[in-house]
């Protein structure tokens, strides 16, 4: 991302939330506001409380959206600049800050930076969407999916970071952010960007429900014009891959399932002669389940996507931990759908297992864990999938020392749809 000086895209620090950031404030506009930390529908943490107050004045219009209020009639064209936002972690000098997104291996948690991810993102999209008019009703902007993201380099929880993005492409109703974290460089990496995410937001009517048409993008410096091209393309791909889903598998696919699952009959009909460096998907299953609270909504009254891939994250490392009886170290997450929203009061199950393995390097193993939310409702018996999750961990080499150079085991299925999905997934990530 590049930089820009205008006021909006100058960086909002981010404070610990261990103390109310509004204490001990003395301007007199401050206070007859009401704290954000009391507004209802918020999930709160670090990074949204500090993007809610500088966005404060849409967000007011969001609590109570005037439905009433006609839909914006013309559409304006707006540049990547003027949506470009950066928010600053100074985990250097910030103590209680460090020790909200410490894990125990002083790092930062990848799973609260997801949630923070999202937050940026979604509030790149109200920014952009705006039309700045408050006789107006806004639109209601969800996740509708988030691209491949590849951690390049461990993040250092004792390290000022940065996470800068910007609209880099817009369709009619759908909106693509690119969001960069970046780290200062180290002798080990000599790129200061850590990870790079593309996150793809839909706009609703908050009155129909139905797709609503967004502010035009037009890219002005080479750089844009160059993300602007490459999200084209990526448009391009996810209708092509969406048409392509249901297409029959072909010789080599027939006999790579033929394989596993022959693999697996043996562990089901002979254990005793099973190979005991594999293990059946099954004996890899993890699980949790919560009941979706109003203090984990965002402002439109839905789970915030944020806590989703969070939650989902957390299961997927213990899961890989587990399975590996090893530390993982993350490497990625692969193209995210959130396949329909989650409400408040609903009854959420996150299904985790490793779907396959990667042997091939032993100092560089790779273990694929998939996580399945479930949208439960006891009283209807029914279950409906809201999002699919694909991450991949690796160990590190002095994990492994420490456990004697212990191997990781091959995957198998025991029954079909099992290895369905795991030719797939293994298509899916040979692309």
């Amino acid at each position: 991302m590049e930089s820009n000086s205008s006021p909006s895209s100058s960086p909002i620090p981010i404070f610990s939330t261990f103390t109310s950031p509004f204490e001990g404030s003395s301007k007199k506009s401050d206070l007859t506001k009401k704290p954000l930390s009391l507004w209802p529908g918020m999930y709160h943490s670090p990074v949204t409380l500090a993007l809610w107050e500088t966005r404060s004045n849409i967000f007011e219009r969001l609590l109570d959206p005037p439905l009433d209020a006609p839909p914006q009639t013309e559409l304006i064209t707006k540049t990547p600049s003027r949506s470009r936002m950066t928010i600053m972690y100074n985990f250097s000098t910030d103590y209680l800050l460090r020790e909200q997104y410490r894990d125990p291996w002083n790092e930062v948690r990848i799973g609260k930076l997801l949630e923070d991810l999202d937050a940026l993102a979604g509030t790149i999209s109200v920014k952009h969407c705006s039309d700045d008019d408050s006789t107006t009703r806004p639109l209601y902007l969800v996740t509708a999916s988030v691209d491949k993201m590849v951690l390049k380099k461990p993040i250092s929880v004792d390290v000022d970071l940065n996470i800068v993005g910007a609209v880099t492409w817009v369709g009619r109703s759908s909106i693509e952010i690119q969001l960069d974290v970046t780290q200062p460089a180290t002798a080990d990496a000599t790129d200061s960007v850590a990870l790079t995410a593309n996150f793809i937001f839909v706009a609703r009517d908050y009155k129909t429900g139905k797709a609503a048409p967004v502010n035009r993008l037009i890219p002005e410096t080479e750089r844009e014009k160059s993300l602007y091209e490459a999200a084209e393309t990526r448009n391009q791909l996810r209708k092509r891959k969406f048409k392509d889903e249901k297409k029959e598998l072909d010789n080599g696919e027939v006999d790579k399932f033929e394989e596993l699952l022959a693999e697996g009959r043996i562990f089901c009909d002979m254990p005793a002669l099973a190979d005991r460096d594999s293990i059946l998907l099954r004996d890899t299953r993890l699980e949790n389940s919560l009941i979706c609270q109003p203090q984990q909504r965002n402002i439109h009254g839905r789970i915030f996507g944020g806590f989703l891939m969070h939650r989902a994250f957390e299961l997927a490392f213990s899961t890989a931990y587990t399975f590996a009886g090893m530390m993982p170290s993350f490497l990625e997450v692969d193209h995210v759908d959130f396949l329909r929203p989650v409400d408040v009061g609903n009854f959420l199950r996150f299904k985790s297992c490793v779907l396959y393995t990667e042997c091939e390097n032993p100092d560089h193993p790779l273990i694929h864990v998939e996580v399945v939310a479930h949208v439960t409702r006891p009283e209807f018996r029914s279950s409906e999938v809201s999002n699919r999750f694909y991450f991949t961990f690796t160990v590190r080499p002095e994990a492994k020392a420490m456990n004697n150079g212990r191997r990781i085991r091959k995957v198998v299925p025991a029954t079909e749809e099992e290895a369905h999905r795991i030719v797939e997934r293994m298509d899916a990530d040979s692309l």
